[in-house]
């Protein structure tokens, strides 16, 4: 693999993890599709919620990879010891990431809803809508968990299948639940969260069951290894974490000029999952190989690495660019968006497109640093973009009116470039 050419060995390795994202965010995406063709306001109330979820996903992903790094370590220095304490405390904080979640969500949700729209019925359909999914996560949680073991002990199918299965049910549910078809309950956007629960569910067991007869889940669950876990997942739990809360403060400063431009910024983050996937993807599947080729002092690899993921990056953002600029309107009525939110989400669409090519490299270069034993400078980068420039350049342009307000994703973006190209060139390897 260490002479592999770079790109060839990126075109092997990265698409597997691509469709594993792609199938993490079909939940989402059809939900969506389903409740817009249902009621614009559950549309709506979807949007709002969207950050929410991200956040449970941080939570439970992070919490996965510390269980990871213990798991991972442990094999790489060769201990014959028992793991079983480690699977056991680790599916016991799944849990209780589920129990709280659900206790504060439940509390917390009504206050949310109620800052995020002025709609009485939007709040009412989001509440119901959240409270089945907050109620009913220990599928994502310890779905999350058991899948980082399993891929941590080197087997990626069975995540895969457990993913793809899931993604199939709720697929299947959502029309039957949302519409009631052949018989069942009318439930509308509270069959959208029951359908993302039960397929949430279905990959939990399938991910479960094998890890219940693998391992003696009688042993006592540590203290030590808790905290051990949440420690090492903190820093991925943060990250992730940073991505909701510019969202969210996004969504507020655009519930300004009206409850249309919160649907519109909804619809953009719907169909920016296609085109940034692939980025994603990559990011998870360099960071091993540049620590690899950094370690040994392969600096040309390291940067060939770079080079080729910014081409295979710049190749994807580019079709977004062009996609978002001839058919913003057709690709917006997926989510049967009405005239006003056309009119908005044209204009929005194609600005925000302008902020494509170089998110793609903040992004690529974010891990290229944390690739390099570089982590505080990939820090600075992720705190730049998504704590100081957008939402304070959201607030300071949206004095200038709606349209102005778009200008924030390609400003950031720029800004946020000039820095990374700043730090690549002024700390050499």
């Amino acid at each position: 693999m260490e002479h592999t050419p770079i790109r060839k060995l990126l075109l092997k390795l990265a698409p597997p993890v691509m469709l594993s994202l792609l199938i993490q965010s079909i939940y989402n995406i059809v939900d969506s599709y389903f409740v817009a063709s249902y009621s614009s306001k559950g549309f709506l109330a979807l949007s709002i919620i969207f950050p929410i979820q991200l956040l449970m996903t941080a939570l439970a992903t992070g919490t996965g990879v510390g269980i990871t790094i213990l798991i991972s370590k442990m094999d790489g220095e060769g201990k014959k010891g028992s793991q079983d304490h480690i699977v056991k405390t680790g599916i016991f904080a799944g849990i209780l990431n589920a129990l709280v979640f659900a206790f504060l969500g439940c509390i917390l949700i009504r206050f949310y809803y109620s800052i995020s729209s002025n709609i009485l019925t939007v709040q009412n359909l989001g509440i119901s809508y959240a409270k089945i999914i907050f109620l009913l996560s220990p599928g994502l949680f310890v779905e999350s968990v058991c899948t980082k073991i399993h891929q941590a002990k080197g087997n990626m199918m069975l995540p895969m299948a457990a993913l793809v299965s899931g993604a199939i049910l709720n697929v299947i549910l959502d029309p039957l639940l949302i519409f009631g078809y052949f018989n069942l309950p009318e439930l509308g956007i509270r069959g959208a969260a029951f359908a993302t629960v039960f397929g949430q569910w279905i990959s939990m067991l399938i991910v479960l069951i094998p890890l219940l007869k693998r391992y003696d889940l009688r042993s006592k669950i540590s203290k030590h290894i808790l905290v051990r876990i949440y420690l090492l997942g903190f820093p991925s739990i943060i990250m992730q974490s940073l991505y909701t809360l510019y969202i969210v403060g996004l969504n507020l400063i655009l519930k300004l000029f009206s409850e249309d431009a919160v649907t519109a910024l909804g619809i953009y983050y719907k169909l920016q999952t296609f085109f940034f996937i692939p980025l994603f993807g990559l990011q998870q599947v360099i960071v091993p190989i540049i620590s690899y080729n950094y370690a040994t002092k392969k600096e040309s690899r390291v940067n060939q690495i770079a080079h080729d993921s910014l081409f295979i990056s710049y190749f994807f953002m580019l079709l977004g660019v062009i996609t978002f600029w001839l058919i913003p309107d057709p690709l917006m009525k997926i989510f049967h968006a009405d005239q006003n939110v056309l009119k908005i989400g044209r204009i929005a669409l194609r600005i925000i497109a302008l902020s494509f090519l170089p998110a793609a490299y903040n992004l690529i270069y974010a891990v290229y640093f944390q690739g390099t034993n570089r982590g505080g400078d990939s820090l600075k980068v992720t705190v730049l973009r998504q704590i100081l420039l957008f939402v304070p350049l959201a607030w300071l342009l949206h004095y200038q009116g709606l349209f102005f307000v778009w200008f924030t994703f390609p400003l950031t973006e720029m800004i946020t470039s000039s820095y990374c190209f700043y730090l690549k060139k002024h700390k050499c390897l």
